[in-house]
């Protein structure tokens, strides 16, 4: 079983910025940590990977309202921040999914 190093930081841009609420960040810290969780053990399929990258990918679109009701938004930096670590991860295990296909379902 493949393991993400323990060092691997997570949102990298969105921690580093004080628009994004510390809980909110890591809320969708959590869930990308699911989904490495999810991709650790091996022999996933492409479409079972993109089944739980949309199912991720929602959950993250349920969260605007949080951000906007402490003045905050999944916007350009969050979009990039949460795409290139998505990117990362996939990259790390060796995925062949993009991460614009990898978030199509996302609606920030």
């Amino acid at each position: 079983m493949k393991k993400i190093d323990p060092d691997f930081v997570y949102l990298k841009d969105m921690m580093d910025d004080a628009y994004y609420p510390p809980h909110l960040v890591e809320k969708l810290k959590n869930l990308l940590v699911e989904l490495v969780h999810f991709l650790e053990p091996e022999n996933k399929t492409n479409d079972e990977i993109q089944v739980k990258c949309d199912e991720v990918t929602e959950a993250i679109n349920s969260l605007q309202d949080e951000f906007w009701e402490n003045g905050s938004e999944i916007e350009t930096v969050a979009r990039e921040s949460i795409c290139e670590t998505i990117f990362c991860i996939l990259k790390y295990f060796d995925i062949d999914i993009d991460s614009e296909e990898a978030t199509r379902q996302r609606d920030w």
